[in-house]
């Protein structure tokens, strides 16, 4: 995990893609960077909040909605996408079989168990990852995960949505040993800001791609003067298209505490992880803009 990545990489994204609007740029920026990224399936993953019914409705719409992405970026290659976990771990031991689990542990066993790595890049809570560790531990050796969920070590607390959702999933990931590139919310991909109106000048004229995500975004808040929005998810997948624009340092795992804080100091005896500490955002952004603008130039119809 320490060397420079030779591309393309081979990825998979686990995805609650519905749960806001920034998984959307996330899956439509490894879909616009070919050269970097080889995407070989898409995993809809469960969340619960006011933009869904149950864990379940919300796979169901994520899977709904990495669809539509497709559509808007390349309809006619476009990799296969797979129903995830409806419901969370229901304890440390219990998997929540899936398709996308099964495709998943399928993929990762093609892989050689010394050599080249299945990327998966979870933007999501860890459901469909743990649940693959659980049933077939021996993918353990053939992937390297890159999972956005909870707040850095030295945060106060790491009470963050991909996170708490499934705390026994998120703990299989970091006490697992599995390969994994830990990206926090707090303070690394908080940095991902983005407003309306440099959407509607570098991404919303160019392409039905960007009229599209400009719009969902435009539609997620009371957009007034100063409102900005975070655009989380893309520091993930930032990551494996281009591994200067994250700064990461090997670090011990975190242990997770019931009350969604880390023990201090961690114990010894952690594995060794990467830890994401700084993102380049004006990276990031512009390769993501100038790649979106090479779509197809016609507006969504109203």
């Amino acid at each position: 995990m320490n060397a420079l990545f030779n591309h393309p990489l081979r990825v998979v994204l686990d995805t609650d893609t519905y749960n806001e609007v920034d998984d959307q740029f996330a899956l439509a920026h490894l879909l616009l960077s070919p050269d970097r990224i080889q995407l070989d399936a898409v995993y809809a993953a469960p969340f619960f909040n006011n933009r869904s019914t149950s864990p379940a409705d919300g796979m169901e719409r994520s899977f709904e909605e990495i669809h539509r992405v497709l559509d808007l970026v390349n309809p006619a290659q476009r990799p296969p996408v797979f129903r995830g976990s409806t419901r969370w771990m229901p304890d440390p031991v219990i998997a929540v079989s899936s398709d996308a689990v099964t495709d998943l542990i399928t993929r990762a066993m093609a892989f050689p168990e010394n050599g080249e790595k299945l990327h998966v890049v979870a933007i999501a809570a860890a459901t469909n990852i743990a649940s693959a560790l659980l049933i077939e531990p021996r993918i353990a050796s053939r992937i390297v995960v890159v999972w956005l969920g909870g707040h850095a070590p030295s945060w106060p607390h790491t009470d963050e949505f991909n996170l708490k959702q499934d705390i026994y999933a998120a703990r299989i990931l970091l006490d697992h040993d599995v390969p994994l590139v830990l990206v926090p919310c707090n303070p690394v991909c908080s940095h991902m800001i983005t407003t309306v109106a440099e959407l509607e000048k570098h991404l919303e004229p160019h392409s039905r791609l960007g009229a599209y995500l400009t719009q969902i975004v435009r539609h997620y808040g009371n957009v007034s003067a100063g409102w900005s929005k975070v655009i989380w998810d893309i520091a993930a997948t930032g990551y494996l298209i281009d591994q200067s624009w994250i700064r990461t340092v090997e670090a011990p795992s975190p242990v997770l505490k019931d009350d969604l804080t880390w023990m201090t100091p961690t114990p010894p005896g952690r594995r060794t992880i990467r830890i994401a500490q700084e993102v380049n955002r004006n990276g990031i952004l512009t390769d993501f803009f100038t790649k979106a603008a090479s779509q197809p130039a016609a507006q969504l119809s109203q």
